[in-house]
């Protein structure tokens, strides 16, 4: 069976904020002129692309934006290593025009490609000239002002901004990884939670509590969420982010529903005895749930 003919977004899309949905809803366009929507991006672990305080999204996060929100019908995602070496037109050869079969690539103003990072835009236009594919550049993406950028989204995700954080995604921050067992502390105190550990590498909110809204099954419930390192549950020490979800009751085990944080409660604390840990968990949950 031949390969459709593709409309490839090209980036890492650390985060896939306001700037590369711009990119990704550019060549998502291009399905009513009959060409697949699809993204080339690397696997955020790679070292390449590390910023400070790690990777926004897994790759299993990205890769469920893209498809889920984005409009991605094909993700092309290979080892950084896989491309590295290659030469700027031996790329778009056999990557673009090649293996994606794409007639349409857009990017973003300062998306490099080929060895050594040697080429950008102009020489894109010039390699799908020769390879048969269209080239559109898209404007970098401004707030209030300011160039939305991963690293500003990381710096604000850090410090527990995530009201501010998520305007410049475009959408709240997601959590969704896989659903693992705990200590069912809260459970024993009438608050049963879903834990979803963070990979080593990846970036973790500041620790605390957030009001956050949880879909699993189709629908959304109100939820409360707190993020920090649970010493009775052997994680290996990883982060997790333990949610309480309103009106929700059923087992999660082994699903990875989506948790989107909206707003820091307040930061972690420790309780002396277990009805001040249940009496503060109640407050919490209050907060979070009457959140406009």
């Amino acid at each position: 069976m031949d390969m459709p003919k593709t409309a490839a977004a090209l980036g890492i899309f650390d985060g896939v904020h306001l700037g590369h949905r711009e990119v990704l809803r550019t060549a998502a366009g291009q399905k009513e002129n009959g060409l697949m929507p699809c993204a080339f991006t690397f696997p955020p672990e790679s070292t390449a692309f590390k910023g400070a305080g790690g990777y926004i999204y897994s790759s299993a996060e990205k890769e469920h934006i893209l498809r889920e929100h984005c409009g991605m019908e094909r993700i092309l995602s290979p080892e950084f290593s896989t491309v590295c070496g290659m030469e700027g037109e031996e790329f778009a050869r056999d990557i673009l025009a090649g293996e994606l079969n794409a007639t349409f690539v857009c990017c973003g103003m300062d998306f490099r490609f080929g060895r050594g990072a040697a080429c950008g835009a102009e020489e894109l236009r010039t390699f799908g000239r020769r390879y048969g594919f269209r080239v559109q550049t898209v404007e970098d993406v401004c707030l209030d002002g300011a160039r939305v950028s991963s690293t500003e989204i990381r710096h604000l995700l850090l410090s527990g901004d995530v009201e501010r954080a998520d305007a410049l995604l475009g959408a709240p921050y997601m959590i969704r990884r896989t659903v693992r067992h705990g200590a069912q502390i809260g459970r024993t105190i009438g608050f049963p939670t879903i834990n979803q550990v963070f990979e080593q590498g990846q970036l973790v909110p500041a620790f605390g509590v957030y009001a956050s809204v949880t879909r699993t099954g189709g629908r959304e419930y109100r939820s409360m969420t707190n993020i920090g390192v649970k010493p009775t549950v052997d994680y290996g020490g990883a982060p997790l982010a333990e949610t309480y979800i309103h009106g929700f009751s059923g087992d999660l085990y082994g699903s990875a529903p989506e948790v989107r944080l909206l707003r820091f409660i307040r930061p972690e604390r420790r309780f002396s005895s277990t009805e001040e840990l249940r009496k503060q968990i109640a407050s919490d949950i209050e907060a979070a749930v009457k959140m406009p």
